[in-house]
């Protein structure tokens, strides 16, 4: 069995796409998915499971969300590797005149092509910075995720995918929950 990540995107949010995380707890179960643990309210789901193309795992979730509630939630799947170089290799663990309570990471299911950095940047404000890894932008948020144009709609808008974003202490605390499980 090899442990997964799911972050859901838009879920209990702003009172939109409601599911309790012991219901959603009980979905993973019903797709087979062993050890299942949620993380706080807004779509984290670390599991187990035999299953190893995450496409798929993130399709038979998005799937069974949609038969069981009626509403489509993008669902973005890491194995726990993946998911550890995600956190590994977030440049700004560098930059010591960086504060870890001010980064997040912006997930996209597939890696980013053509992407036009300058045009992402005219939205930053201050010392705000973004960097491009492969499927995720790492970025520095000084004044909050509440204070920024640098949000979900904002990127998805612009690469034309759909995106989801944690901050750093849940990234954190989703790796330490998996590599425990």
């Amino acid at each position: 069995m090899k442990t997964y990540i799911s972050l859901l995107r838009g879920i209990n949010v702003g009172g939109h796409k409601i599911i309790k995380m012991t219901d959603l707890k009980l979905l993973f179960q019903k797709l087979l998915f062993e050890n299942v643990t949620t993380y706080i309210q807004s779509g984290n789901v670390i599991f187990k499971t035999e299953e190893t193309a995450v496409e798929l795992l993130s399709k038979k979730i998005t799937e069974q969300i949609f038969s069981d509630y009626g509403f489509d939630v993008h669902v973005t799947t890491f194995n726990l590797q993946s998911f550890n170089e995600l956190i590994q290799n977030n440049p700004f663990l560098k930059e010591t005149s960086k504060k870890e309570e001010f980064f997040h990471i912006t997930c996209f299911s597939k890696p980013i092509e053509n992407i036009d950095i300058e045009s992402l940047s005219k939205k930053i404000n201050g010392e705000e910075t973004f960097i491009l890894h492969q499927n995720c932008l790492y970025l520095y948020l000084p004044y909050g995720y509440g204070n920024t144009k640098l949000t979900n709609t904002f990127f998805e808008k612009k690469l034309n995918q759909l995106a989801t974003t944690r901050n750093w202490k849940t990234m954190k605390e989703l790796l330490k929950i998996a590599e425990n499980l």
